[in-house]
């Protein structure tokens, strides 16, 4: 049986990664190391400057686990270092409770578990789904049905694996498994956030300070996107590549004439010729 570690951004009592590492049992045989806390939106964090700790701990249906003080990437790193003794043969993070569409996925600290796993030689897959507003499904229900879409994905990567560089973010939408209506294979859509998230207040001592994230998000449900994908039923999966060149770019910015640099210019002078050395 192959070897899948479990992780997520929520932390390691989160009723998603549970769900999730249920449903990868049947599959292989799992083990869980996670943050002993809440890291969302973590992004790509990675502790450098303080030591790590590892504890068991137990999870709610009585199975073992282990609790990292890090960040949801140092959770990865540590376990391709070898601190369970055993190499994983794939990663997968989640199931995040919110999806993680578009432009969120440079926020994502379960994307970013994903990400280490790709860039550590492991394939990796990030899984994402919602809680939905209406009292449509039972308690836990979106977990699993996410859940159990992840080891369908899981089981097709053990079989073919993944492309250097290259990780899968799959999004399920928060809806009973018979009324999922398939699963579209997608790009990056359009997410973005208005200026109104930032809010502004004072505290007790007329000291301003700030909350962020205080509005949803906006989205553009394009066909082909893990966005419009998601918004008609469909479960997403994105290929999602570490190399984030743009190629389309690279011709266009070799003609902007940026020109051999010469060291002896001074700063003065390149500022008054508009920042165009020589």
């Amino acid at each position: 049986m192959p070897t899948i570690l479990v992780t997520n951004d929520d932390g390691v009592q989160s009723p998603g990664l549970l769900a999730l590492k249920q449903a990868l049992e049947a599959i292989a045989d799992v083990v869980v190391l996670a943050p002993e806390r809440n890291w969302s939106a973590s992004s790509h964090a990675k502790t450098m400057h303080k030591p790590l700790r590892v504890n068991p701990v137990t999870l709610a249906d009585g199975s073992p686990a282990f609790a990292s003080s890090g960040s949801p990437t140092d959770c990865v790193a540590l376990a391709a270092g070898g601190v369970l003794g055993v190499q994983p043969d794939l990663v997968v993070s989640g199931v995040n409770n919110g999806h993680n569409l578009g432009i969120d996925i440079t926020y994502s600290g379960t994307v970013a578990c994903a990400m280490e796993a790709t860039i550590k030689g492991i394939p990796g897959i990030a899984v994402s789904t919602a809680v939905p507003e209406e009292a449509a499904m039972a308690d836990g229900e979106p977990f699993q049905v996410a859940a159990l879409a992840a080891a369908r994905v899981a089981r097709a990567v053990l079989a073919h694996g993944l492309p250097p560089k290259t990780l899968l973010n799959v999004n399920v939408p928060a809806l009973p498994w018979d009324r999922l209506r398939g699963i579209h294979i997608t790009r990056m859509g359009s997410r973005h956030y208005p200026a109104t998230e930032l809010i502004a207040r004072e505290d007790p001592w007329g000291r301003p300070y700030y909350w962020l994230g205080g509005s949803g998000p906006v989205d553009v449900a394009d066909d082909g996107t893990d966005v419009g994908a998601v918004k008609h039923g469909y479960i997403s999966i994105t290929p999602i590549t570490l190399d984030m060149t743009d190629y389309t770019f690279l011709a266009e910015l070799t003609r902007w004439d940026l020109g051999v640099w010469d060291g002896n210019i001074r700063a003065e002078e390149v500022q008054r010729d508009g920042g165009r050395p020589g």
